[in-house]
């Protein structure tokens, strides 16, 4: 790692830190890296994972056709 960040923190969010750095054996920076990467994925990592929930989806009943299209035409308040 080539880059250094500094950040002040109020004393109740250090010591939520702490603690979960402590409880996972880990530094207070790699717990907040693992922050970072969780919170904000790489664009291609945000992809797959998107893919990946909606590929691994239960399969789902879909009307035929006409069905739907009265279905969406009575949601929307058009009868026809």
């Amino acid at each position: 790692m080539d880059r250094r960040f500094q950040i002040l923190l109020d004393p109740e969010r250090f010591e939520r830190l702490s603690q979960e750095a402590r409880a996972r054996r880990i530094s207070v920076a790699a717990l907040i890296r693992e922050a970072i990467d969780r919170t904000y994925p790489r664009t291609s990592t945000a992809k797959a994972r998107a893919a990946e929930r909606i590929l691994s989806a239960p399969d789902m009943s879909v009307p035929d056709p006409s069905a739907l299209r009265s279905e969406l035409e009575a949601l929307r308040g058009r009868r026809g």
